[in-house]
């Protein structure tokens, strides 16, 4: 799971660059998305501290993945009866990515609770480490992810 969250977080936020904004400067609309998911993030520690913490691997990835189902049946149904729409299943994909790597990264041995600055620190590190890797993927690859369909990446998201 290590390996696959970043990249995946980076093909998320692409995505969800195309679908909310149309923009093409990447790094600008990195920037507005990860704004948007960070808010959503650091309100719902507000709310529920990090009770996150207390959730291990396998239980994040069942989150993502459930997420992506949503996504995906909606996607083939063409409705949905729940008001909450695509573009939030993807936002929370991205945040449970990133919980993820700060999972990984703090252990099950460290403290349940973070303080705010500490939350947003490591959700900065994690967020910030994945931008810098699409920019280097699109150096390599020429930004081809803006041809992707985003049902691709859904798939992708089920497939890892």
């Amino acid at each position: 799971m290590e390996t696959a969250v970043p990249g995946i977080i980076c093909n998320l936020v692409h995505h969800l660059a195309l679908f909310m904004t149309g923009k093409t400067d990447t790094k600008k609309e990195f920037e507005e998305i990860i704004s948007l998911c960070r808010d959503i993030f650091l309100a719902k520690m507000k709310d529920y501290g990090t009770a996150w913490r207390i959730l291990r691997p396998p239980s994040i990835t069942d989150q993502i993945y459930i997420k992506a189902q949503r996504i995906r049946s909606i996607d083939a149904k063409k409705m949905q009866k729940v008001s909450e729409g695509v573009r939030s299943e993807y936002i929370g994909i991205v945040n449970y990515s990133v919980i993820a790597l700060i999972q990984l990264d703090l252990g099950a041995d460290e403290p349940t609770e973070l303080l705010p600055d500490e939350g947003q620190r490591l959700y900065d590190k994690y967020i910030y480490a994945a931008r810098d890797l699409m920019l280097d993927k699109n150096h390599d690859y020429g930004e081809a992810w803006r041809n992707m369909r985003l049902g691709s990446l859904t798939d992708i998201i089920l497939m890892n």
